[in-house]
């Protein structure tokens, strides 16, 4: 059955979360018919995920230092990201009813801290706009007559599309990226874990006792890069926002040579000379874990890390390895744990407007192109941004 067909231009948006429902507020705004098709059966699920521990919107710090947080991505999504800055993207929450607030570490919330009312006042905006939405509705490809084609049989001519389907992380949530089978003809830069922890070989005696608790304050040193934050041990490795910083980096170091050496400065508060200094004084028959503790405040799970070094092999002098502990991971943990997705539509299938180019009136938005951030309100800004974007060329192509 073919959906009806109305006279006027009809615009479909494949997903519905942020990034499809703001092409799909782009285009409506503009008067034209827009329907969200979302295999679900609700909208923005991700985007209620992520605000259960806050949802950070966007941050605060210069437009130049932002672009440059989006890596190899950066002068391309430049762009996308001057036409609709964090800036922008404040006012319109705002505009939602959510007022917003900076943090002391420059990230930008809703003052509600939560994502449901910001999603209830879009959707409610949206449909006082006349987008219609369809729910569980699964998108299956194009029929022989180019409609989209959708799992109960039903199909739906439209004069534009939006693709916003997401990457392959929290699967749970409706994105899976089973929609690259569904795009044979584009090249697609293989699915990857982003912002992610990774796999350690702990000991039994490490793992049994330090799981499950955080690591802080740290910072932590790869290739150059130093971030200083807060960490998490688990059965598994270690995850957290400090290494979600530089999973990137990390994750291509493993995939080049096999495992990544990650160094910990479990002190960062003093420099290196201080450690030395306080670790040169005698023991006085204390216990290592009791001479690092009176000595330096370390935590007990910090106390583990050097042991568990120790234990390993480790000949470094002590203050070097309390300033610089070498801890090697073999692996990213896998898409369904990942907060989100690298790789994606590769940027040559994309004209300047996101239209592929192998698909004339076809545009895709959101974390299923190819681009990757990190967490700090940079991951909703690229998604939204790039939405807004597919929206205006609609809008020009129509």
């Amino acid at each position: 059955m073919t959906l009806p067909r109305s006279p006027s231009p009809q615009v479909a948006v494949i997903g519905g979360g942020p990034a499809g429902l703001m092409a799909a507020e782009t285009v409506a705004r503009a008067g034209i018919a827009v329907t969200v098709f979302d295999r679900m059966p609700s909208l923005g699920r991700k985007l209620l995920m992520a605000g259960r521990g806050g949802l950070n919107i966007t941050h605060s710090e210069p437009l130049d230092r932002f672009r440059a947080r989006y890596g190899t991505a950066a002068s391309w999504m430049e762009p996308y990201l001057d036409a609709f800055p964090p800036a922008a993207l404040i006012e319109w929450c705002e505009s939602l009813g959510q007022p917003t607030f900076m943090g002391s570490s420059g990230r930008v919330f809703p003052r509600a801290m939560k994502a449901s009312p910001l999603l209830r006042a879009w959707l409610a905006r949206l449909g006082a706009l006349g987008v219609q939405f369809e729910t569980r509705t699964e998108w299956t490809g194009w029929n022989a007559d180019g409609a989209l084609r959708f799992a109960d049989g039903r199909s739906f001519a439209a004069d534009a599309t939006v693709l916003a389907l997401g990457g392959a992380s929290w699967p749970r949530l409706g994105a899976d990226g089973g929609w690259t089978a569904l795009l044979p003809d584009i090249r697609i830069a293989p699915l990857q874990p982003a912002n992610c922890g990774f796999s350690v070989a702990w000991s039994a005696v490490f793992r049994d006792r330090h799981a499950g608790q955080p690591l802080k304050p740290v910072a932590l040193s790869f290739a150059g890069d130093r971030i200083r934050g807060e960490a998490m041990i688990t059965t598994a490795g270690i995850e957290g926002g400090a290494i979600y910083a530089l999973s990137a980096a990390l994750r291509e170091a493993i995939a080049r040579d096999g495992t990544a050496v990650l160094h910990l400065d479990l002190c960062p508060d003093r420099d290196a000379a201080t450690v030395a200094a306080r670790l040169a004084e005698p023991r006085r028959g204390a216990s290592l874990a009791n001479f690092l503790r009176r000595q330096l405040g370390l935590s007990p799970v910090a106390i583990g890390l050097v042991q568990e070094a120790l234990h390993a092999g480790d000949t470094t002098p002590l203050p070097v390895l309390v300033k610089a502990l070498p801890l090697t991971l073999t692996a990213p943990f896998g898409l369904a744990r990942a907060i989100s997705t690298a790789g994606g539509i590769a940027r040559d299938e994309l004209d300047p407007h996101l239209m592929l180019r192998r698909r004339p009136g076809v545009f895709a938005a959101g974390e299923m192109l190819d681009w990757e951030a990190p967490t700090g309100g940079y991951l909703l800004q690229g998604c939204l941004a790039t939405g807004a974007a597919a929206g205006r060329g609609v809008l020009e192509w129509l």
